[in-house]
């Protein structure tokens, strides 16, 4: 095959924890009668709760097929190439084994928001019933923002706490003279699809507030170090360089071309200034692919019947930009190469434009 797939998850293969009934019969036509895929496959999601084997295990049992967690892209998973953060103590905001996620990726001091309280217990003073009595010293070199927390008072006040005493929460707050702490943030989703009938919160929602207070207590912007996960151009390139580890595993000769990124919305763009380790700035630079079509698919947050905004001022609900504070809105970018029902017919369509027959 001269191409290859990225799928997104939610909206397009499953709704919260239920599949969509095309996903199971759009992978039967992807692998062949021993199981193996035809052609290169990676799953670029922006969830960041778990491991990336644990994706893979729930993906293989809701879809009937086997993947490897090799074909899964976490939110979080562009964060191995910041090895520069990697043996520094950094703060971790998020749920599920936050502590496990990071040390996977390469983080050798996480510390977790609730670790932070523990020591800190004065700092988190919101819910009455949690004041507890004493002080510990401690410093953060970095917050890294995996995903949406469950208690967000905490989260907010820890997170400020650090961004605004130049990594000693504890002490009296002194932004006037001094950047933050460095911020390296994973998934802007403003809202997601689960079983509900409308969107729900997403990390992009987190993320609004968390900015918002900031700017309201110091009256300047929170600079990010890095945004990663869809949509941003960084994400991408590390998910067409495990496409391509694919092909290679299996001795593929021909090069992949054409990347097919299947989803359920449009994907607005940034350039990106991120500082990544210059071995993966090598990875990331070889062969590329010539052109990613994007394919859209009508089981998501995306609306058939809304119209793309020219003007992102608009205050109609429905032409509101959801997109993240820090990244460009350009139309051109949002509006889809392809347009389906779902995840099976842009299967086929792919197969129909690729005159690929399995």
């Amino acid at each position: 095959p001269s191409f290859g797939f990225l799928f997104d998850i939610d909206g397009v293969l499953v709704r919260g924890k239920t599949p969509i009934p095309a996903a199971k019969t759009a992978f039967r036509k992807l692998v062949n009668s021993q199981g193996q895929f035809l052609v290169p496959v990676v799953f670029v999601t922006n969830a960041g709760d778990c491991l990336r084997q644990k994706k893979a295990d729930q993906l293989s049992h809701l879809l009937g097929v086997s993947i490897s967690q090799d074909q899964v892209m976490m939110s979080h998973s562009p964060l191995r190439m910041f090895k520069r953060y990697h043996e520094k103590c950094v703060l971790v905001s998020g749920q599920g084994p936050v502590l496990d996620i990071a040390q996977d990726l390469g983080f050798c001091q996480p510390v977790t928001i609730e670790t932070l309280r523990e020591k800190h217990p004065l700092l988190d003073v919101v819910d009455h019933d949690r004041r507890p009595s004493i002080l510990v010293s401690a410093y953060f070199s970095s917050v890294v923002l995996f995903g949406e927390p469950v208690r967000w008072e905490t989260n907010l006040q820890l997170i400020i706490d650090v961004l605004l005493t130049s990594g000693y929460p504890g002490n009296p707050y002194h932004w006037e003279n001094s950047p933050h702490v460095p911020v390296l943030a994973c998934n802007m989703d403003l809202m997601w699809v689960a079983e509900a009938q409308s969107p729900r919160f997403g990390h992009g929602t987190f993320m609004v507030c968390l900015e918002n207070i900031y700017k309201k207590i110091t009256g300047k912007d929170l600079k990010y170090e890095a945004l990663v996960g869809k949509p941003s151009k960084l994400t991408y390139q590390y998910a067409e360089y495990l496409i391509r580890a694919q092909a290679t595993e299996r001795q593929w000769k021909q090069p992949i071309q054409t990347l097919y990124a299947v989803g359920g919305r449009g994907s607005p763009t940034l350039p990106q200034g991120d500082e990544i380790d210059n071995s993966w700035e090598n990875e990331l630079a070889s062969v590329a692919a010539s052109h990613c079509r994007s394919v859209l698919v009508c089981t998501g947050v995306y609306n058939p019947h809304t119209e793309v905004p020219l003007d992102t001022g608009e205050s109609i609900t429905e032409m509101v930009f959801h997109g993240h504070r820090d990244f460009r809105f350009e139309p051109s970018l949002v509006e889809p190469d392809h347009i389906v029902s779902d995840v099976n017919a842009a299967v086929d369509l792919v197969f129909q434009l690729e005159n690929f027959i399995p």
